[in-house]
C-alpha cells in the first residue's frame, strides 16, 4: 500500500488514505536486486548502480525534496510522519 492520498475531516487534519499499489516494497528491491546480479543490459536501475554512490546519492536528494513538497501538499508535517514511524 502506497500512502499517497490525503482525507480532510470536518477539523481539517489531514488523514493518510492507503492506496492499492501493482508492486509491493519487498517485490520491488527482489526485482531490482536480480537486474542488478543479472547485470541487465537494458536495465536503467543497473546504469545507476554502475554510475557509481555519488550518482545514487543525488537522486535520494532529489527524492527526498519531492517527498518533502509532497508533504506540504498533503498538508503534513514531521510530526504526522514520526507518528507513524
Amino acid at each position: 500500500m502506497a500512502l499517497l492520498s490525503s482525507d480532510k475531516s470536518e477539523s481539517h487534519n489531514t488523514r493518510l488514505i492507503a492506496v492499492p499499489d501493482a508492486k509491493s516494497f519487498d517485490s520491488l528491491f527482489a526485482e531490482l536486486s536480480a537486474k542488478v546480479a543479472a547485470h541487465d543490459p537494458n536495465s536503467s536501475t543497473v546504469a545507476r548502480v554502475e554510475a557509481g554512490v555519488h550518482e545514487v546519492a543525488t537522486e535520494i536528494s532529489q527524492l527526498l525534496y519531492h517527498l518533502q513538497v509532497l508533504m506540504l501538499a498533503l498538508d503534513l508535517d514531521l510530526g504526522d510522519i514520526y507518528g507513524r514511524l
